[in-house]
């Protein structure tokens, strides 16, 4: 049995030729979601994780910067607040030992 060609989903290509990409990526993009109901979108998901890194050097080069570093950054934040929680919580906790002398 040959294999047929997936039909494309015409209103995702238009919104993307409509956005500015390329035909052959829109077209690839649109063909490669399977219909509803049939298998996972493996394909699609590998396409997607292109373009976005695609995207992600356009800004890296555009001087924006990455978005990984932004949320590394939150994370130290984070880690240095609950650092200093803890170290206030456990001088609270050392002066209250020393009150009862």
């Amino acid at each position: 049995m040959a294999k047929t060609k997936p039909k494309a989903d015409k209103a995702l290509y238009s919104r993307l030729r409509d956005s500015g990409v390329r035909k052959k990526v829109a077209s690839r993009v649109s063909e490669a979601l399977p219909a509803k109901g049939s298998k996972k979108p493996s394909k699609a998901h590998k396409i997607a994780d292109e373009l976005s890194s695609a995207a992600d050097s356009i800004r890296e080069r555009a001087g924006g910067g990455s978005r990984k570093r932004s949320a590394a950054a939150k994370k130290a934040a984070r880690t240095r607040k609950a650092n200093a929680a803890k170290r206030r919580r456990s001088a609270r906790d050392g002066a209250k030992g020393r009150r009862g002398r």
